[in-house]
């Protein structure tokens, strides 16, 4: 291997920073190789030991034996998602089978998955700590679940199916990304009427970066909302709605259909052959829900009262439509414009009004202080080599102790796929001597004109609170194992942090102090700031649709007969379950990344729901208190929740901080829709 490999060599770089400024796409190869190998060398070590398994000489050895692949993936599964091309593509389209078969040819192992067993029916016996034994209970668990008992052709078969599902889902991103980097829709000053100055700005903005004069709407969900919600040209809304609506569904080689349809079989087989009825049954099983029923009663606890208020609010559009003089069904198209009418003449708000006082940077400052003011966090913007020019660094230190390097990469580019995320670079472990993360936020905000400040609307705002919820998951950890650390926890647990942060924006000190007026500097005037947090719930109807009927979708797929066609299934479901017409799926089919660029949220979109009734009464637990920032509150929410990573149980962790777990009723509250 050549010495120049950044990645085959010690980092040296401030807090052992990845060398962006050194690492080309054509290291990514040779690393991989690298890694492969040394990954298989060190689980030939591990069997090829005499010794009677031990902790030690098995567990420990395990979560070394991947250090070059952490190192090599951190980098390259960060860029494939936000900075990515054709290089990179090729390879994830090259790596994504490589990397299921190494796994498979792991777990699958008999001779360590024996030592596994013999330290699993031991435990009791060995001495180990507390951490140490659910370490080893969810290293056990994760090979079973990995076909470790299988055995001859089944063995073969599923292997086989993890491989193709690896590509599948890969191929599902790259076809997503390139749906949406293609299709842009040029308007003339003329098609702006009507659209406010920071939409006008953002469409200037994302012109000038394609070479064309004047005015681009893309994809991206920072652009696309708010042309709906302020357009007066209903043909063009319905022109953009459509197009974000096909996301992957645009026939020719970027079409995802058959790609869902092969999905869902392989994924129904891969839970026969692991011994379970459906899908869901396979992926809910060590989630904190359990089972699909637990699922579907939730969902449907929430689905109806949400219709109900939804048709409600369905009939006032319509009525509004119709005194504009459309004679017309409310369309999906119609409502965000619709919407946004009704809440300037109900609440004396709109999104003009408020958007000069949500800066990016002014968000980003207000999510720090929280921080500050809940966990003794300090933050010191870094002058280091990134990935991107847009791309930001801060030190994250507590009492002189440093904590993690956080990285925010907030506006949309073409070579970035939508939607935002938290994801890490480098986990946290103490192992062998304390590691502490380097994580990062990915957004999809629009980015101003030069010299201009960047502005968001609330619900960016919350996303950017939402996904910094995650990152603190990340920099809070404090545990030894790299396995348990961070948000290695339970899928549908793993949102309570993140949705938990998103009530802090809402705080009317903290936006009192960062909610300043673009041009002025002045606070948000108080009886605004009223206004705005009398008009949270606004709408609830139509959002909740939107998500609780995607994840009813999710969750039908997995538990019933996989479909020959995905899209007619959909269409099923929706129907059975009485889907508001004016109102699409947040995630048709074709573009569900949750669900199909990987297993991440397959069967697994209801977490969101599941965690937000956790969240909604974690606050709750602040707001008894008399103080959103009660030190001894935060004290116990780091400890059980931000800190902990995986080392419990959720349903321990969340008991530990709370006493016990919370019902439905406080999530249907917290929405206004009871």
């Amino acid at each position: 291997m050549p010495d120049q490999n950044p990645f085959l060599s010690d980092w040296t770089s401030e807090f052992a920073l990845p060398p962006f400024d050194l690492i080309t796409d054509a290291h990514y190869a040779d690393a991989f190789d690298a890694a492969f190998v040394q990954s298989r060398a060190a689980v030939a070590d591990i069997t090829a030991n005499t010794n009677t398994p031990s902790f030690a000489n098995t567990i420990e050895a395990l979560e070394r034996s991947d250090a070059l692949m952490d190192k090599v993936a951190g980098v390259f599964a960060n860029l494939a998602g936000s900075n990515s091309n054709e290089t990179l593509e090729a390879l994830q389209r090259d790596l994504s089978p490589k990397w299921a078969a190494l796994n498979s040819e792991i777990t699958m192992n008999e001779a360590l998955f024996a030592r596994i067993e013999a330290l699993y029916t031991a435990r009791a016996d060995l001495g180990l700590t507390g951490e140490q034994i659910r370490v080893l209970e969810l290293y056990h668990r994760m090979f079973v679940r990995s076909g470790a008992n299988l055995r001859g052709t089944t063995r073969d078969r599923l292997k086989e199916i993890l491989q193709r599902l690896a590509q599948l889902g890969t191929q599902f991103t790259q076809n997503l990304l390139a749906d949406e980097r293609s299709w842009f829709m040029e308007l003339s000053g003329e098609d702006m009427g009507g659209c406010p100055d920071f939409l006008r700005d953002a469409a200037s903005q994302a012109a000038k970066e394609r070479d064309i004069d004047g005015f681009v709407i893309t994809l991206s969900r920072s652009l696309i909302v708010p042309f709906l919600q302020f357009s007066p040209r209903r043909d063009l809304r319905q022109k953009a709605l459509e197009a974000w609506a096909k996301r992957g569904a645009n026939a020719g080689k970027t079409d995802n259909r058959d790609i869902v349809r092969e999905t869902l079989a392989l994924r129904q087989e891969r839970a026969n052959l692991l011994g379970f009825d459906t899908f869901s049954d396979f992926k809910l099983e060590p989630e904190m829900a359990g089972t699909p029923e637990r699922v579907r009663e939730l969902l449907m606890a929430v689905w109806e009262p949400a219709k109900v208020a939804a048709n409600h609010d369905a009939q006032i559009l319509t009525d509004m439509m119709a005194a504009d003089g459309i004679d017309a069904d409310l369309a999906p198209w119609d409502w965000r414009y619709y919407a946004e009418k009704r809440r300037a003449a109900e609440h004396d708000l709109n999104e003009a009004e408020l958007k000069p006082y949500f800066q990016l940077d002014q968000m980003i400052a207000a999510s720090f202080d929280c921080a500050t003011k809940l966990f003794g966090l300090e933050f010191r913007e870094l002058d280091v080599p990134l990935y991107h020019a847009d791309a930001r660094a801060w030190e994250v230190t507590r009492d002189g102790r440093h904590m993690a390097v956080f990285i925010g990469d907030y506006f949309a580019r073409s070579s970035k796929r939508s939607g935002a995320w938290c994801s890490r670079f480098r986990g946290q472990s103490a192992m062998d001597g304390e590691q502490r993360p380097i994580t990062v936020n990915v957004c999809n905000f629009a980015k101003a004109p030069a010299g201009q400040p960047s502005l968001l609307t609330f619900d960016d705002a919350r996303t950017l609170f939402h996904e910094f919820g995650h990152a603190l998951h990340s920099m809070l950890s404090d545990v030894k194992y790299g396995f348990i650390s961070g948000t290695s926890v339970a899928r549908d647990f793993v949102e309570l942090p993140s949705q938990l942060y998103e009530h802090w924006l809402s705080v009317p000190s903290v936006l009192e102090k960062f909610a300043r007026h673009a041009e002025t500097g002045a606070a948000m005037p108080r009886e605004l700031l009223d206004r705005l947090l009398a008009a949270e719930n606004f709408d609830m109807g139509f959002s909740t649709v939107e998500y609780t009927s995607s994840a009813l979708v999710d969750l039908a797929f997995h538990t019933e007969t996989p479909p020959a066609d995905p899209l007619q299934k959909q269409a099923e479901v929706l129907d059975r379950i009485g889907m508001p017409a004016a109102i699409t799926m947040r995630h048709a089919t074709p573009h569900f990344a949750h669900v199909f660029s990987g297993d991440g949220y397959s069967s697994g979109y209801y977490s969101y729901l599941w965690s937000e009734v956790m969240d909604a009464d974690a606050f709750a637990a602040f707001e008894e208190t008399g103080d959103p920032f009660d030190a001894d509150m935060a004290a116990r929410l780091e400890k059980h929740i931000y800190s902990a990573g995986g080392s419990k149980t959720a349903e321990e962790l969340y008991t530990n901080f709370r006493g016990s777990l919370p019902k439905v009723a406080a999530l249907l509250k917290g929405r206004g829709l009871v």
